[in-house]
């Protein structure tokens, strides 16, 4: 593609693992020339250069100028178009010494391979036809998720789901567009016949678009996670919850008010939803101004989290000041009270509180229904058409946007050449989201968020 920053057929290396020590590692390669250029540096050049693709070879990296080995790594050879980025490529597999991977790049790049840019192996496979720009986003998406969910629901945009979707409206849309160039080519007193065109297909259209707009605020909630902040007053078992939730003791426990006098942060999986959990300090008038100060810090923390467990003491009752918020609070959407140490209270719960004992778990199952439920307001199982991408959402919005103007230009008789031209603009913006128009400021900005080796 003309105009990028660099020659996407020039040979690249970079290492798709993590930079760090582990048992073995992965250094891929890709472009023209990459398996001429590797057999160079490989103990066995003739076995990769006579290699079909999809074969392993076993043996080692050395370095030409000295003759000295380097690893003992196995070699994957793919041969295009058959390989991740449509190019002649090779997966190297060595240890995992951080020294070693070093030197096996260093050598690499001196046999004639540059350091990949960000995201570069995978905007290859784009722009060779691997894959649509739907589908390259699901890539880093699969990468950064933080539940099974999450990554379920990119794994389901990666094998093309939401290509199949939008070419399904694309299809429509262009059918439609068909009978709009004919009446204009061709007007009705050369035609003859019946010239109403239905805005049906455009009604359909729209409202598909509708429903995969919809999806994005639960799309955004798997990806991105959400903040949930434990809140009370001081010694209703908050951070016996929060322990509770982690599975372990992370948070200090304390029959003392005040013990907790800052936030403790930990993320959690709830339902398949990534829940960034915050256990707070007790709610009260406090002396002492670290307490002061962390009672400031929490305020705001549950003041900007998503949804707020409000922990009431099972033993004791609701203070004035528990009352005072539940009043306010109990129909919110943003808020779910909690009845605390039913294991050890014998008072009536109030109608809308949870039950829950943070010491022997008993109610936690249904809270964290609850908490799913408050939050997405649907059971995901992981195969469900969702996005989370604000490029694809923003161009959806604008591709109903200009399906409205479609829609209300047939129903007042408004020019047919006005028509076409918002079908068009519709067509664009759906087109993007697949790759199909694209720009490369648009390739850059999307492909430059990827880790190097991919």
């Amino acid at each position: 593609m003309e105009d990028l920053n660099y020659d996407t057929d020039e040979p690249i290396v970079a290492l798709a693992t993590a930079w760090s020590e582990s048992a073995l590692a992965v250094i891929r390669t890709s472009g023209k020339d990459s398996i001429k250029l590797f057999s160079t540096v490989f103990s066995n050049p003739v076995a990769i250069i006579d290699s079909k693709g999809f074969t392993i070879h076993y043996g080692y990296i050395y370095d030409p100028g000295t003759g000295n080995k380097i690893d003992e790594v196995t070699a994957a050879v793919y041969r295009n178009p058959k390989s991740y980025t449509g190019q002649d490529s090779v997966e190297v597999f060595c240890h995992g010494s951080l020294p070693g991977i070093e030197a096996i790049i260093t050598i690499l790049k001196d046999a004639g391979f540059r350091d990949a840019a960000p995201g570069e192996f995978t905007m290859r496979a784009f722009l060779n036809g691997k894959m649509d720009l739907s589908q390259a986003e699901a890539v880093v998406e699969i990468v950064q998720s933080k539940s099974r969910q999450a990554h379920s629901l990119a794994l389901n945009r990666l094998s093309g789901a939401v290509y199949e979707r939008i070419n399904f409206i694309k299809k429509k849309l262009v059918d439609f567009m068909s009978l709009i160039e004919v009446q204009l080519d061709y007007p009705d007193d050369e035609i003859g016949g019946e010239t109403d065109i239905s805005a049906e297909p455009v009604i359909e259209a729209e409202r598909e678009i509708s429903k995969l707009i919809e999806t994005y605020r639960v799309g955004k909630i798997f990806h991105d996670g959400v903040t949930v902040a434990l809140a009370g007053g001081t010694n209703a078992g908050k951070s016996s919850l929060f322990n509770l939730f982690l599975r372990e003791d992370r948070s200090i426990v304390s029959d003392i008010n005040g013990t907790t006098r800052d936030y403790i942060e930990s993320w959690i999986t709830v339902d398949g939803i990534p829940v960034r959990l915050f256990d707070t300090a007790g709610l009260r008038e406090a002396d002492h101004p670290v307490e002061k100060e962390g009672i400031r810090r929490s305020e705001d923390i549950i003041k900007n989290a998503a949804l707020v467990l409000y922990i009431i003491d099972g033993i004791t009752g609701m203070t004035d000041e528990d009352k005072d918020i539940f009043r306010k609070q109990k129909d919110s959407d943003n808020y779910l009270f909690i009845w605390n140490k039913i294991d050890n209270s014998s008072l009536l719960i109030p109608e809308g509180v949870l039950a829950v004992s943070a010491v022997t778990g008993e109610g936690l199952s249904l809270i964290e229904a609850a908490i799913s439920s408050k939050l997405t307001g649907i059971h995901i199982s992981g195969t469900e058409l969702m996005i989370d991408s604000l490029r694809q959402k923003d161009l959806l919005l604008r591709a109903g946007e200009s399906l409205k103007s479609v829609k209300d230009s047939l129903i007042n008789n408004i020019s047919l050449d006005a028509v076409a031209m918002d079908l068009k603009d519709s067509l664009d913006a759906i087109g993007e989201i697949t790759g199909e128009v694209s720009s490369v400021d648009i390739l850059n900005n999307i492909f430059s968020g990827f880790c190097v080796g991919k």
